[in-house]
């Protein structure tokens, strides 16, 4: 499966999650209900995968973790926050870059409309924001 179409799926679960919770709940709820919807679409899904930071060929673990990671190669970052701010992308940023991941979704949650809750970034920058539904 390609980037795009996990990102379709992704973005999918996500107003299936956010339709069915609404906004107000923590992080946490949110993730595990759209990791639930993730594992059900039938896609290699991971949960706070450790991402180690190598220095100078050392492999340090910092306590870095990647909310949702799919197939390997497309991260999630998951917010229940009152604005996404550049703090929270440049984490999604950070994340792609200490795992060779090339998509990354930032999604916030605690929207009225959980399409002004998403950015997607592809190869360290910022695409546009979801407007698709």
């Amino acid at each position: 499966m390609t980037e795009n179409e996990i990102s379709q799926v992704v973005v999918d679960c996500a107003f299936k999650v956010h339709k069915t919770l609404g906004a107000g709940l923590l992080e946490s709820a949110y993730e595990e209900c759209l990791f639930f919807e993730l594992k059900k679409s039938g896609l290699i899904v991971e949960k706070q995968k450790g991402l180690p930071l190598v220095y100078e060929s050392v492999k340090l673990d910092v306590g870095y973790r990647i909310d949702i990671i799919i197939e390997n190669k497309f991260i999630i970052e998951i917010k229940s926050v009152e604005a996404l701010n550049e703090v929270h992308l440049a984490q999604v940023l950070t994340y792609l870059k200490l795992s060779n991941c090339k998509f990354g979704l930032l999604i916030n949650f605690n929207v009225k409309l959980i399409k002004d809750g998403m950015k997607r970034v592809i190869n360290g920058k910022l695409e546009r924001e979801l407007n698709e539904k």
